[in-house]
């Protein structure tokens, strides 16, 4: 809490500002309601609301008249919500050990196996499984949050006794200048691929929001990059800190030498200052192995011994990824936040390592979001898969027929192993329904996020629990049949 005149010195009255928020409906007394302009909305228009809702005052960035509560102008409100939040919360960034992990895939399982590592009673963390910190778990809207609530979260950690925070710096993020304001002690390169062109308009754009966490980190901080990414001397070019890399490749800082990988497993043996180091790792799949190589090597730029950090490998589990449930059946059932085509076809290129039968994927993709890329996955997906049930994954606005039709587009001519079924919990039924002994069922695209974003509302939604349900009912379906036989 902080009085109006603390964080504008040139207004005089005093009252308690007990929150931000840039959200009228969100609103409650005491807040400092700043209108900012969106996408699509521009929050002037919502003053009177949230004077009714008991906004204590406004910060505004044109004439707006008089009001009953006092009016704060500004030059711009967008620019200025960063710097007022980091005010308003005593600069928890200042006070904490910033981690920052970016790249097209994997960094929710980095930023959360770095958590883990360092622990969570000293690390928060925040991306799209929300934020967490010692016992608490929480939800957060974005991959990186609005700036007012970024700052929020990070102030939880600092008074809650964190002394590090392990986040996930999305494009958009540093698009939109939720992260302006952000200098990082440790940036995490995982990899770069083709995504969000509906945001950036180009590659090279979203190139170009990727390399600015590593033109904000400190000079006397460290960058850890994946050396067998394509990208990797782009992003080399950009650093501001002391760089260590991670990868196959002997110059490597930290050498993946080898790994074998099991069902339920991962022997991999690292390099590290000529050292060879053995690690058993509950993360499967080769694409784990990187992720794990590059939160291991962040752990010792922070400064923490190998031994201590070979103690927590067992300890991981990232919530929502290659997540195989417990579903006591003669088929498996997995769920994964995979929605790009590389993190797709990288998961199932692993899967069929597994000693499994046909593999069967229900997958979507997201409405007014990168259309470009639906086709794509179209096509890995059946390329790659024994059968493919596309439905719909966060429609928003868009009709999720077309969206479906637009993952299908190239392959009415060429592939028959295939079907759409819009709903979702109807496509999750589906290929739990038709699965037999040792098939895979493959749900993909959401992980553990407990929504879906419909044309005008948003749902609860959880796909692990609708894929217990449904498993439970085919499971009592079997049984009546088996008693009146």
């Amino acid at each position: 809490m902080k009085k109006l005149n603390e964080l504008y010195p040139e207004i005089k009255d005093d009252i308690n500002i007990t929150d931000i928020k840039i959200n009228s409906k969100e609103i409650k007394k005491g807040d400092l309601f700043v209108c900012t302009r969106g996408v699509t909305a521009d929050r002037h228009d919502f003053i009177d609301e949230a004077i009714e809702q008991g906004a204590a005052a406004i910060v505004v960035s044109k004439d707006v008249g008089v009001k009953t509560v006092p009016i704060i102008k500004v030059k711009d409100t967008n620019e200025e919500l960063p710097y007022l939040c980091q005010k308003f919360y005593d600069f928890p960034d200042k006070k904490l050990k910033m981690i920052g992990v970016t790249g097209t895939d994997g960094k929710t399982s980095v930023a959360t196996i770095i958590q883990t590592l360092i622990g969570k009673d000293k690390c928060g963390y925040i991306g799209t499984n929300g934020r967490s910190y010692k016992e608490f778990e929480g939800d957060s809207p974005n991959t990186t949050p609005d700036v007012h609530y970024l700052y929020k979260y990070l102030n939880e950690f600092v008074t809650n006794g964190c002394s590090y925070a392990s986040t996930e710096a999305s494009s958009e993020a540093f698009f939109r200048g939720r992260l302006k304001l952000m200098e990082y002690d440790v940036s995490v390169f995982t990899n770069i691929t083709s995504e969000h062109l509906n945001i950036h308009g180009s590659f090279e754009n979203y190139l170009e929001s990727k390399l600015q966490l590593f033109k904000q980190t400190k000079k006397d901080g460290f960058c850890i990059l994946n050396r067998d990414d394509s990208y990797y001397e782009t992003v080399k070019k950009v650093c501001k800190g002391k760089i260590l890399t991670y990868g196959s490749k002997d110059e490597c800082d930290l050498q993946i030498v080898k790994f074998s990988i099991y069902p339920y497993k991962t022997d991999i043996l690292f390099k590290y200052k000529k050292e060879e180091i053995k690690i058993e790792s509950p993360l499967l799949g080769d694409f784990n192995v990187y992720n794990l190589a590059a939160g291991i090597l962040a752990c010792l730029a922070l400064g923490f011994e190998i031994d201590e950090i070979i103690k927590k490998i067992q300890e991981i589990k990232i919530s929502g990824r290659l997540e195989l449930l417990n579903t006591n059946t003669p088929y498996y059932v997995m769920v994964d936040y995979a929605h790009t085509p590389n993190g797709i076809y990288k998961l199932l290129n692993f899967v069929h390592t597994l000693d499994i039968n046909r593999s069967i994927v229900v997958i979507g993709q997201a409405g007014e979001r990168d259309y470009l890329k639906r086709p794509k996955v179209g096509d890995v997906v059946v390329e790659n898969a024994t059968y493919a049930i596309f439905t719909y994954e966060d429609p928003r606005s868009e009709d999720p027929k077309d969206i479906c039709n637009d993952i299908i587009k190239n392959l009415k001519e060429t592939h028959d192993n295939y079907e759409i079924v819009i709903d979702r919990k109807e496509a999750i039924e589906k290929a739990i329904n038709i699965a037999t002994a040792k098939d895979i069922v493959l749900i993909l695209g959401k992980g553990n996020e407990t929504y879906e974003k419909l044309k005008d509302k948003t749902i609860y939604f959880n796909d692990i629990e609708e894929a217990y349900k449904a498993v439970e009912k085919r499971k009592n379906k079997e049984a009546k049949v088996n008693m009146s036989n």
